[in-house]
């Protein structure tokens, strides 16, 4: 018995009209979401990074060489608005974890170059990330895990059209 059966059952003695068995498995997804955002703090910040300069530069690895993005894609990968894009790739920049270099087929556009320090940096973190992940998921068998991730992602799927 965990935190969430002991929420559930006080709410199903409370409210024994109302069906709140979604709690089970949405409350139980949210704590795990904070459990998660804490160890993701702690790979990210063990590389001198913060979580939305991971965003970020992992967009750009994950790309491919030459490690680099548009703006726009940058935006598309991370979610967020062009001007907040725009403050981050300035303090990337800064950082010396990015570099800006004009799009040679379009005169007014930029492109987001990974550099390599940003690239040691991002490749440290994904290492360290994963192998917090791995022991997170340690207790669960390569079938539970696959199950897991189905469940998971059939969910995601449903969830996000909403």
């Amino acid at each position: 018995m965990d935190e969430v059966d002991e929420i559930v059952a006080a709410w199903r003695r409370e409210r024994p009209d109302v069906e709140v068995t979604p709690l089970e498995i949405f409350s139980r997804l949210s704590r795990l979401g904070k459990h998660l955002d804490r160890l993701r703090k702690q790979a990210f910040t063990a590389h001198d990074l913060e979580v939305w300069e991971w965003d970020v530069l992992s967009a750009l690895r994950r790309s491919g060489e030459p490690y680099e993005l548009s703006p726009g894609q940058l935006v598309a990968a991370t979610m967020v608005t062009s001007g907040t894009m725009t403050n981050r790739v300035d303090r990337l920049v800064a950082r010396g974890l990015v570099v800006r270099r004009p799009a040679p087929s379009d005169r007014r556009g930029i492109l987001v170059r990974l550099t390599e320090d940003g690239r040691a940096r991002v490749d440290g973190a994904l290492d360290t990330l994963l192998a917090l992940e791995r022991r997170s998921l340690s207790n669960l068998t390569p079938t539970e895990r696959s199950q897991v991730a189905e469940t998971m992602r059939t969910l995601f799927a449903h969830v996000r059209t909403l």
